[in-house]
């Protein structure tokens, strides 16, 4: 680490705030960004294209949500081990975290690429279309081991508090995709025209550029001073303390691609336009979730390191005043998007019918803004306790279970209009989110009765 280097444990907590949360944001923006330019393009090449890009999300989010996973649970137990002034134990966690990513990536590819065309088609039996989601996601399978080396690296990058290596990579890729995008989906020179296939290699080549990047940067940490070969020789103890968090954080976050797919399944029941039209809105509604999404990796970080130093009622103070600015951002966020949803659609498509699905979508879910940043929030926060399978289990219900129900009965039962799906949605995750507030402070309550009893003890 430099001179410059965060102590999670004893600095200010707003500017611990500032210093983590904003580069996080910053490239979090541009990694968004990122995929709003794969829609600008997708849409140059036909409307049954968008349609494709769209319907690959929940299973290009799937190898987000694995690398995700594994790396939260990085990030969590080299944050506790920080706290416990361990280096050793974490610079562990982290050569066993590569180990998982690398072995990771070779089962997505295989499974990737065979259960690929059966998942797509059960949100839209349109065979052309599956077609065209499949040129794409063969080749981002084929490169997923960029993304899963990326993520666990900038865990053990998080765990210390530092987030700028990942920003960069995120605001340099940003350009690349606009320069490499016509290239190789249109063709230049002697590259050939590769339509939905370009656009997933401009990803690859941008990814892989930023694995070395990240590299580079870790070799400039304290940590990598505790690192030898020998800390890559699988440890059955450390891979099972990875995998108790890293599996129940990926499978929550799993569950979110698998309701983004069930979302998408009933939206299928409108056509192939009420798709187009709500996979365009979730690109410009996630702009604005882009500051909650760097709160959430200086929360996890904050917290576990915090956690690890047994500091409950700093814990306790991080999340109280992150979720001030997460909501306090949201809620003005929640009137922007309102009052520019249908000229954000109209930025991407010309089509009046997926104009007017996507408007509708925006301004249902804009209601729903405030709520968001309880569920990152408290979801950083109970990771960081080590806790993981909560989040699982909150999440499989929230996105999960709790959809299916009520989207089945209002769609195939009574027959609701497009609007009702989100109607539906906005109630459901205001129950959610109220409920996980109330259980999160629980939790830090029942961490802080425990340390008091221990000193009774003594």
């Amino acid at each position: 680490m430099n001179n410059n280097k965060s102590n999670l444990i004893e600095e200010n907590i707003i500017h611990l705030f500032l210093k983590i949360a904003i580069p996080s944001s910053v490239g979090t923006v541009f990694m968004t960004l990122f995929n709003v330019v794969d829609t600008f393009f997708a849409g140059k090449i036909s409307p049954n294209a968008l349609a494709a890009l769209a319907q690959t999300f929940p299973v290009y989010f799937i190898i987000i949500a694995l690398g995700v996973g594994l790396s939260i649970g990085t990030t969590s137990l080299m944050a506790n081990a920080l706290g416990e002034k361990n280096n050793q134990k974490a610079s562990y966690y982290f050569a066993q975290s590569i180990f998982l990513a690398v072995l990771t990536s070779i089962i997505v590819t295989f499974l990737g690429i065979y259960l690929g065309p059966s998942i797509i088609l059960l949100m839209n039996d349109n065979y052309e279309t599956m077609l065209l989601s499949m040129d794409y996601l063969n080749i981002i399978f084929m490169g997923s081991i960029f993304v899963f080396i990326q993520m666990a690296i900038n865990s053990s990058l998080s765990a210390i508090g530092e987030t700028k290596p990942y920003r960069n990579i995120l605001i340099v890729s940003f350009f690349l995709n606009i320069l490499l995008n016509p290239i190789f989906i249109f063709g230049y020179g002697i590259i050939p025209s590769m339509g939905m296939q370009g656009l997933a290699i401009s990803t690859i080549i941008s990814q892989a550029l930023g694995t070395i990047y990240i590299i580079y940067r870790f070799t400039n940490t304290d940590l990598s001073k505790f690192l030898s070969l020998n800390n890559f020789k699988p440890e059955f103890k450390i891979l099972t303390d990875l995998l108790k968090q890293g599996i129940p954080a990926a499978i929550g976050m799993t569950m979110i691609s698998v309701g983004v797919f069930i979302i998408l399944f009933f939206i299928s029941q409108y056509g192939d336009l009420a798709l187009a039209g709500y996979g365009t809105a979730i690109r410009y509604e996630q702009l604005f979730l882009l500051p909650v999404l760097g709160l959430n990796t200086a929360v996890l970080s904050m917290v576990g390191q915090n956690y690890g130093a047994k500091k409950i009622l700093r814990v306790e103070e991080i999340y109280d005043k992150a979720l001030i600015f997460g909501c306090t951002f949201m809620f003005i966020s929640g009137f922007i998007i309102f009052f520019t949803a249908e000229l954000a659609i109209n930025l991407f498509t010309n089509d009046p019918e997926v104009i007017m699905f996507g408007t509708k979508y925006l301004k249902i879910t804009s209601l729903m803004a405030p709520i968001y940043p309880i569920f990152f929030i408290s979801n950083a926060l109970i990771q960081g306790l080590k806790k993981a399978n909560i989040v699982m289990f909150l999440t499989l219900g929230r996105m999960v279970a709790m959809p299916i129900i009520a989207l089945t009965y209002l769609i195939f039962y009574l027959e609701s209009s497009f609007e009702y799906v989100f109607w539906t949605l906005l109630v459901i995750n205001w129950i959610f989110g109220i409920f996980i507030f109330f259980l999160t402070k629980y939790l830090i309550n029942k961490e802080l009765k425990n340390i008091y009893l221990n000193i009774l003890k003594l």
